[in-house]
């Protein structure tokens, strides 16, 4: 009012100074409008004094709000005064940084970034299936011809050097392991050509200059073989080749003719080769080794249907795949022969055949005896000198020598309720082969005799007999 100047200088000096803190306009209008009833939607009726104050007030509010998202994380606080009060609050790690996969952006929805397929090693959201790339045709590298190219990895054939030196190893090692199924899958595993037919003829090859042992599994080898990795054609023209290179495999093996007429006879018999096969050289063979090879085909062939011969026994097996009983049996038979024939040569050779230098203790323990239950000084002289000659021959090893003893030595309990002087007839036995020099001074010493029930005789007055 008019009557009033005075009390509205001040006021109209407040409102200017904050019109010109403030940008906008219309913050300016509004107050001016309202002044008098309500700042900021807050009525008032304070002092001039307090207007300055609300004013200040909701111009740091609204700055809070504005600013909310970026500085949430700092804990700035407003004090009594209108002042901006900052916490101090320590940085984050860096490692909690990054293991927040909430987008820094401001916005979304908090969810991990590319759906959980984001990151590094990672090709994709789990269960996403990619289709296949098309080709296109405007690329400069674009090839019409590779378009419907199929890539597969080519085994080059082999020739006949490379063939000897890669099939050899694996027939050798067969001979070892006896396994015809890994050697089969390393033969798939090549590429052999016009070789293919080549590899029974080096497998019998390999087997004429090796044990009886080995001609048996190179048998069964051949009859594993044939329907996976060869054919009855390429068996059938392995043999052919056999019979004509006969006379160069003499030259080494004497006794390849006869041998290969059993493999010829035993391939008959497992259906790998045809029956004509020695029919179909009647008449045309030029070679004596040959002729002899094939008739002893025929004849074994004519008896397994006459007698009854088996020819899966025909090369007999080797020690480690027999049975104990079969070879007890072999060793029994063996030594009758000897006793009845006295041919140390033959039932040295014998031995060897039977391929079991780990059992040569059953040898000399059945040896022992039938020296003991024969009761009778030839048997006695006869085991002795074969001993002696197969120790000679280092055919039986000293250590197969004394656990054939040990084993007597344990066994005379036994053996003393069936032969009631079994143990005189030891100690004589033992006795001479120390003589002989067939066994140590240690292990004669270990020979077991009968105690003695009686240590003092009733006569002799207490008397201890030495």
């Amino acid at each position: 009012t008019q009557g009033e100047p005075e009390q509205l200088d001040p006021l109209c000096t407040l409102v200017h100074n904050l019109s010109d803190s403030f940008p906008s306009g219309d913050e300016d209008n509004t107050f001016t409008g309202n002044v008098n009833n309500e700042i900021n939607g807050n009525w008032i009726s304070a002092p001039t004094g307090s207007i300055h104050e609300a004013r200040l007030k909701a111009k740091v509010k609204r700055r809070l709000r504005k600013n909310s998202s970026r500085d949430s994380g700092r804990g700035d606080s407003l004090s009594d005064n209108g002042d901006v009060v900052r916490s101090v609050v320590p940085p984050t790690s860096p490692k909690g940084k990054l293991l927040n996969r909430r987008s820094r952006m401001g916005k979304g929805r908090g969810l991990p970034k590319k759906g959980g397929a984001g990151g590094k090693g990672v090709w994709g959201s789990p269960g996403e299936v990619y289709d296949e790339d098309e080709v296109d045709v405007k690329d400069p590298n674009y090839d019409v011809e590779q378009e419907n190219c199929v890539y597969e990895t080519v085994v080059l054939p082999l020739d006949g050097e490379t063939f000897e030196k890669t099939v050899t190893p694996i027939v050798q090692e067969y001979f070892e392991h006896g396994d015809a199924n890994e050697v089969a899958e390393l033969l798939a595993e090549l590429n052999l050509g016009s070789m293919r037919g080549d590899v029974p003829m080096l497998a019998v090859s390999l087997a004429l200059e090796a044990k009886a042992s080995h001609r048996e599994l190179t048998s069964r080898l051949l009859s594993k073989l044939c329907g996976r990795v060869l054919t009855a054609a390429d068996v059938e023209a392995s043999f052919h080749k056999l019979l004509k290179e006969l006379p160069d495999l003499v030259l080494d093996t004497p006794g390849a003719p006869q041998m290969l007429g059993q493999f010829i006879a035993r391939a008959v018999a497992d259906n790998i080769l045809p029956k004509s096969f020695i029919d179909g050289y009647k008449g045309r063979v030029d070679s004596e080794y040959a002729r002899a090879a094939l008739d002893r085909a025929a004849v074994l062939l004519r008896m397994s249907r006459w007698t009854g011969l088996r020819f899966d026994s025909l090369w007999g097996s080797g020690g480690g795949q027999r049975p104990v009983n079969q070879l007890i049996k072999e060793v029994n038979l063996l030594l009758k022969e000897f006793l009845l024939s006295g041919d140390t040569v033959e039932a040295e050779r014998c031995l060897r055949e039977l391929e079991v230098p780990h059992f040569h203790h059953e040898f000399v323990y059945e040896a022992v005896i039938m020296v003991l239950e024969s009761k009778g000084d030839r048997t006695l002289q006869m085991i002795l000198q074969l001993l002696k000659s197969l120790c000679a021959s280092t055919v039986i090893t000293v250590d197969q020598l004394r656990r054939g003893f040990e084993r007597v030595y344990l066994d005379m309990a036994d053996l003393s309720i069936d032969v009631p002087c079994a143990y005189s007839l030891l100690e004589q036995f033992v006795e001479q082969s120390f003589n002989a020099g067939v066994i140590d001074k240690k292990l004669r010493d270990l020979c077991p005799c009968r105690g003695r029930k009686r240590f003092i005789s009733e006569g002799d007055g207490g008397r201890l007999k030495l």
